[in-house]
This record gives structure tokens, sequence and C-alpha cells, in this order.
């Protein structure tokens, strides 16, 4: 049998930012719309001839978009939120939804399953949907014209509307209001030429999918009335899926993912679940890490899965959009790079495997081969660690801790703070390049560090909030800042990859043993404590996050490395406790990201998670308060593992769910520190006071007033100078307005 390799997606990126620096160009007037159409298109087209290239039988459209392609296919069907109708359906409408404007704030932002990229969520509140602007359409036929044997991609029915929310019809019905505008799609692309059509079903590989079975067959039964499943192939990654049931789907073709199933798909597979007469699309290559795949491994796979399938397609295990675009032009040492396997080299990987098992080509397969065995050789990890030595919990409970703070810190009712971060202006960002490409020297990206600590110092105390921060902008990134300083990790040059809109990240690379060697924030946190009376935040990445918002090393359990960077957090958190830091926020942000798609496996990450969080801040006496903070919402299922944490204040992100997390404390007596987030820092819109206000007195329903801080919902480094001030000096009059009422009426 000849196998044939395709993709499910590829970075929007581009290999340098390309398509970032296009869109806030654009956000800032820099260029016109026309100037964003052909420098976008121009990246579309170089990503499809680039996959073409790479010998794929089939190269995936419509997944590039200008923000989000769940956003990109909520304006396709007219589900735009209420307060966006009665306008244009255009790129401009797209932003504001994504961002916020002057006028109305932006949607929710949530992670995509359990990867680092976010979504903006549907909202289906008084909406009349129908088929706008079908940009998938024109991108297969841009692709067509390239001559580029393409296939479309669409997020299907009942994943769209699972990661929807608002409106008054069911789940079902929602379902079936879209099946004919999808219907409409899907017959337009086919008339265009389209014999295979990607429908991307993650949602199927969730618990919530046993209960969605029946709408599932509903609306694919319903398609094949249409004529049109014939071209459908139904995509699964992330995770397991029932093959039989998906199987049983009137469809071409279905998707599996043979990375992260835990062996679930494959058995299924080996008992016969799978019909042979449709096609499969094996995802065999790991489409979420950056390591070289075990091409020996990967073509024993492939030799297995031809038993049971009589059309085999290989592929990535996902869309390739979590992964950096290319190695070229990285600078790395060869027993490193030889490990390591980009977008782009994972599409020649799967071109090498297709030459060997088709041709007997084996020139690029044993290339490969021999770099994945040079690399295993290496002895990265050899150091020995002392776990049990270092304590996982708190001396004294929180009640004992929280009388002795105020009395060392002595701070008033609804105390306010921000998350960490400051602007990073351009002046901010280039410096800090003149330094690392040592066109300034080191005392003098020093006194540029402490000139812009000590503005922000100022300011801060101008606009009067109680505890303060340095503004971390000696720092790239809150995950990359300590992969550059702890041993183990590797940094690279031009490995972004997108966590959201035009967000974009540099996550380090785990290769080897993690270990602390040297103090890594103690100079500009410990100088910016020297500038003021008012406590200043020691402000460090918690170890589940730099864990999760890194490419790990998968030779040994994630619970051991992420104990390892927990260990280095410590002697962090120690040191700055010695320089005499009173409070030291560890933040967690990603806790919630990383925890695995199936329930059976919660506990069991949540368990761990919380152990290492406690590993890395419970050496620190009662005096010492622990903060930490989280975001992008959806936490009610990890609720009690956040209480588990035993932080002294942790602040949440609640804005962007409009309040939706305030229901989730009327199932926990939650009786430590915690700060809400008042406003949402991804819009560039300034809240009003009355905003501000409404939002802490919504918290307060469920949050005793002793323990409840006021800040905003995440860092502000995307954010303008002018922007912030404004934010916070409305965010202090709030809560200095709340304080007084309070006085009065006592």
């Amino acid at each position: 049998m000849t196998i044939k390799t395709t993709n499910l997606g590829f970075p929007r990126l581009g290999h340098k930012r390309e398509w970032k620096k296009a869109i806030e160009s654009y956000w800032n007037n820099k260029i016109t719309k026309d100037e964003l159409d052909n420098t976008l298109q121009q990246l579309h087209r170089s990503n499809l001839v680039l996959q073409q290239n790479h010998n794929l039988d089939s190269v995936p459209v419509g997944d590039f978009s200008l923000y989000d392609h769940i956003l990109d296919t909520s304006l396709l069907f007219n589900i735009i939120p209420t307060r966006f109708q009665d306008r244009d359906v255009d790129d401009d409408l797209l932003f504001d939804i994504a961002r916020g404007n002057k006028s109305h704030v932006a949607s929710a932002l949530v992670k995509w399953f359990n990867t680092n990229y976010h979504y903006i969520v549907p909202e289906w509140d008084n909406v009349t949907p129908r088929v706008n602007h079908n940009r998938l359409l024109e991108r297969f036929n841009e692709a067509k014209a390239l001559n580029v044997n393409a296939h479309p991609v669409i997020v299907g029915p009942i994943t769209f509307v699972a990661l929807s929310k608002g409106g008054d019809q069911s789940f079902e019905d929602k379902v079936r209001t879209l099946l004919p505008l999808y219907v409409e799609v899907l017959q337009s692309l086919i008339q265009a030429g389209a014999e295979l059509i990607q429908i991307d079903e993650p949602i199927l590989v969730t618990d919530q999918a046993a209960e969605l079975e029946a709408i599932t067959r509903e609306a694919y039964e319903a398609f094949a009335e249409a004529d049109v499943a014939k071209a459908l192939v139904i995509q699964t990654y992330f995770e397991r899926a029932n093959v039989k049931f998906l199987s049983a789907l009137p469809v071409k073709g279905l998707g599996l993912d043979f990375v992260h199933d835990h062996g679930y798909n494959l058995q299924q597979i080996e008992n016969g679940d799978f019909d042979r007469s449709k096609t499969l699309f094996a995802g065999i290559i790991d489409g979420r890490n950056v390591w070289a795949a075990d091409v020996e491994a990967k073509k024993a796979l492939i030799e297995k899965l031809s038993q049971y399938s009589d059309d085999l397609y290989i592929n990535p295990s996902s869309s390739l959009l979590h992964v950096p675009v290319s190695l070229e032009d990285e600078t790395l040492e060869d027993d490193i790079r030889d490990g390591l396997s980009f977008a782009t080299e994972k599409l020649e990987t799967l071109d090498a495997l297709k030459r060997a098992v088709n041709d007997n080509d084996t020139e690029a397969y044993d290339r490969l081969h021999a770099q994945y065995t040079r690399f295993q050789n290496q002895a990265f990890k050899n150091l020995e660690y002392d776990f049990e030595s270092v304590r996982a919990e708190r001396a004294s409970a929180f009640s004992e801790r929280k009388v002795v703070q105020q009395q060392r810190l002595n701070l008033p009712d609804l105390p306010t703070t921000t998350i960490g971060s400051f602007p990073q202006s351009p002046e901010v960002r280039k410096q800090r390049a003149d330094w690392k490409n040592k066109r300034i020297s080191d005392e003098a990206y020093r006194q540029f560090v402490q000139d812009e600590i000590k503005r922000w110092i100022e300011i801060q105390e101008d606009i009067g909030l109680d505890v303060l921060v340095h503004g971390e902008f000696e720092r790239n990134d809150m995950v990359e800042f300590f992969g550059e300083k702890l041993d183990g990790f590797l940094v690279t040059k031009f490995g972004w990859v997108q966590s959201y809109g035009s967000r974009a990240v540099k996550p380090p690379i785990i290769y080897g043993d993690v270990k602390w060697t040297a103090p890594l924030t103690i100079d500009e946190t410990v100088y910016a404590q020297s500038l003021t009376d008012k406590p200043v935040k020691g402000m460090l990445t918690g170890p589940v996050t730099i864990l999760n918002w890194s490419f790990e090393r998968v030779d040994i359990p994630r619970s051991t490395v992420q104990d390892q960077i927990a260990l280095a957090i410590n002697e962090e958190v120690l040191a700055l406790e010695k320089a005499g830091i009173q409070v030291i926020q560890v933040d967690e942000p990603a806790l919630r990201e990383g925890l695995p798609l199936r329930k059976e496996y919660h506990e069991d990450y949540l368990a761990k998670a919380v152990h290492s969080f406690k590993l890395a801040t419970s050496s620190v006496t009662d005096e010492t308060q622990i903060h930490t903070h989280m975001c992008y919402s959806q936490f009610g299922q990890i609720i009690h593992a956040i209480h588990d944490l035993d932080a002294d204040v942790i602040s949440i992100e609640t804005s962007r769910s409009h309040g939706d997390l305030i229901k989730d404390f009327e199932d926990i007596d939650y009786d430590l520190g915690i700060g809400l987030g008042v406003y949402d820092i991804h819009s560039p819109r300034i809240p009003t006071e009355d905003e501000i206000t409404t939002a802490i007195e919504r918290g307060l329903q469920q949050i005793d007033r002793s323990l409840f801080w006021v800040n905003p919902d995440c860092g502000l480094k995307t954010r303008k100078e002018d922007e912030v001030k404004a934010a916070l000096t409305v965010l202090v009059n709030s809560a200095r307005k709340l304080r007084q009422e309070a006085v009065e009426t006592n």
C-alpha cells in the first residue's frame, strides 16, 4: 500500500513573526489595510508553497487567520456579540471583538483545550446565524491558483457550539441551526474542487464526547443527506477518541492522534473498531513538542497501521500552530540540534518516512535516524536531587500567618496592587536588544533598567497603589527569562509560537536537569524596594507554569522535571526573603492550562502541581506573604486545588469571563486572600469607575472583605503607558471610594 502525507495546520506567525508585526503595525496606524492584506497574503502563499515543496499530498487552507480560527468561524456564521452587531462584517470588526474598543469590552479569551493557545469564545445571545463573507472558499481558490493541492480546514459544528456561550437555544438546536449554513459552505468548497475537507472536532476526545454522540450522529447524517459528507475527514487530536463510533459516521475519513492518546487509539484499531473502508489520517508526529521523532519507531507504527487501513495518510498529531516555524537561522550546537524538530522539520520527517516506506528511499530516513540516536546518547541528566529535604508545607496556618503579615505590612482595607509587569515600550525592547547584541555595555543597560524601575515606582506611588512592583523591564517573557538563567534550559532565537492574537511567546526548551546556580531577580527587586517605604513584590514564575509554557523533555516523568524546577524557584524565594523582600509572588497562570482533557487524569495532575508549588514556596517564614496569579478563566473545576496551594493571596482573571468565576466560590469556603481581576488588560479601553466598583462589589458578595484585594486581571506589559496610568488611577479611586463608604457606614 502507498501511504500519503498531509498536515493539519501551519504556524501563522511567520519565521520571524512577520504576521504579528504586520497586524500590530495596522493597529498602531503605521500601515494601511491594503498594506496589511498584501503582507498577510504573501505570508499565506509562502506557507502554502513551503508545505507543497515538502511533498505533501494535501496542504491545509483555512488554518491561516488574522487573529483566531474560532473567531473566524463565528464571523463566517454571523455569531457576533450583541454589542458589536449592526456593523459591517470585516477585519476591523474581528479585531474589535477580539480586543475590545473604547465602547465595548472584548469577548472572553479561553485556552484551546490543553494547549497554550487561546481562542475567542463565540457568543450566541441575540444572534441571527447566516453565512457571511466566505473567506475559506477564497483561501482554497488562492491555493488552486498557486497549483497547490489543498484541502480546506473548518472547525466542526459540535466543537464550535461546545466552545460557545450564551443564547436561549439548547446545544442541539444551536447545532441544527448551523447545519444548513455548514452545508452551504461545504457545497461551495466541493463545487470549487475540494476532494478532502478537514472538519476539526477535538471536542470528541474529551469526557463530554459520550453525551454528544446523538447530536454528532444527527449532524453528520445531515451532511450525508446533503451529499457533502463524502469529502469530510473528521479530525480529532490531543487525546483518544471513540474510534468505533466515529468510524460508523458517513464520512470519508477519520483523523486520530497516536502521540497523546495514551495508546488507546491504536488499541481500538487493533481491536477492529476502525472501518477500513474509510481513509485513516494517522497523527504520528508530535505536533505540540519540538523533539525529533524516532523514525524507526514511527516506521514500525506505519507498518502496523497499514494492516488495518486500505487508505492511509500520515500527518502531525495536531496543527503545527503550537510549535515554531523552523530551525533555520538557529545557532545551536549539533548535539542539541540533532534532537530538535520544528514545524518545517516535522514536514521533512513525514516526507522521509513516506519515501522510505513507499520507495525504499532511505537517504533522509537514515540521516534522521542517526541524528536521533546521537541525541539520545547525550548525557544531559546526571544530577541528584534531595526533594525530601525541602519543606512542602507552610510552618503555620493561614489564619496565623495573616495576623503577623498584617502587623508587618500594615495594609489598608481592600489593598490595591498590580500583577507584576509594566509596559514593554519600544524603547525598553530596543535597549534590551541592543544589550543582547552587545551594542551597549552591561553597565549602560543596567542603568537604563534602574531608571525605568525608579520612574515606575514613582508612578505607582503617585497613583496610590498599596503594594508595588518593579515592572519587570529586564524580562522578555515570564518563562523565557527564567529559561535563560537556569541550567537545563535552551532558549532559541526564533522559536516563537502564538499564544493568543498577536501575542507571541518563545518557550524555552528543557533538555536536561534543571538547577539554580545564582540569583535571578535579586538586583532589580532590592533596588526597587530601596526607593520606597511601601512593600515591593518579588516577582517569580512558578514551576507548573515554567513547565507548561516550555517545551518539556519527554525522557523522564513530567512531575520529576516540575519538582526540579520547584527546587530552583525555592532557592530564589529564599534569596528574596533573605534580601528583605516581604511579599513574593510566584505566578502560576498555566496551572489550569496543563489540566489533562480526561477527568481520570485530573487528580494526579493537580496533586503533583500543588505539591510542586508548595515545594517552591513553603520554606519562607510566616511573616513573608506569598502571592500567586492565574488567568484565562475556567477555574471552576480546579477551585479546590487553587485553595490547596495555600498561597496567602491569589489573583485570578475574571474580567473576560464577565464575573462567571464568582459563581465557583459558592461551592467552597475560600478563606485565603484573593484578588478577582477587576478590568481586562487585553483591551486598550480604559474601564470606568462604575465598572470597577461593580466588579469589586460583585466579588464581595462571595469573598470576605478582609481577604479581598483589588488588581487588574493580568500583567500590563502589552499595554501603553497612558492606558496603564489611566486605568490604575480608576482602580485606586474605586477602592478608595469603597473604603470611604465603609467608614461612613460604620
